[in-house]
């Protein structure tokens, strides 16, 4: 994959509010892993979970 066509799907990624839909999630020691892809652009991020009453954190960044 070329650099130019890298930047140009990490800009496409960035100019929109993604929509995360949750494709798996993983229990660990510390709460939950989940992996999560944008609806509209195929981006992929990964959110822990460290307790059911606070919303998921981003532990990753977006990848295109």
């Amino acid at each position: 994959m070329t650099a130019s066509r890298t930047r140009s799907a990490a800009a496409a990624a960035s100019v929109h509010e993604h929509g995360w839909v949750t494709e798996s999630v993983h229990a660990t020691s510390a709460g939950r892993v989940r992996y999560v892809r944008c609806a509209g652009c195929d981006a992929w991020r990964v959110d822990a979970d460290a307790a059911a009453a606070i919303p998921p954190t981003a532990v990753s960044r977006v990848i295109a």
